[in-house]
């Protein structure tokens, strides 16, 4: 099963940016679709971006055009940067695999998002 890392969450202004970075383990990681998920307080997880395993990308209407989801296979390796950020992303960010609405890796321990003047 793959499993995960996150990390270079922090606080930030509305309008900041931060870059997250996912570092993943597991021989099928190239192969795998990968997302970026998050959770807002008493908010269930969802989806913000993903990463097909030929780079095709796809994003919520939430974040469209603020973020942008990439990845280094040979460093098994997932980003998203964030830009414009706003309040309503303040949330803990995962990563994981997934086909569909079904997520193949064990949950990380995220990285805390917090957009906040």
């Amino acid at each position: 099963q793959v499993q995960l890392v996150e990390s270079g969450g922090g606080l930030v202004q509305p309008g900041g940016s931060l870059r997250l970075s996912c570092a993943a383990s597991g021989s099928l990681f190239s192969l795998n679709a990968m997302g970026w998920y998050r959770q807002a307080p008493g908010k269930q997880r969802e989806r913000v971006a993903g990463i097909t395993s030929v780079g095709f990308r796809n994003y919520a209407d939430s974040v469209k055009g603020r973020f942008t989801i990439s990845r280094d296979n040979a460093k098994n390796t997932v980003y998203l940067q964030m830009n414009s950020l706003k309040p309503e992303d303040t949330a803990v960010s995962y990563c994981n695999a997934y086909k569909a609405d079904l997520t193949f890796g064990s949950w990380g321990q995220g990285t805390q998002v917090t957009v906040s003047s």
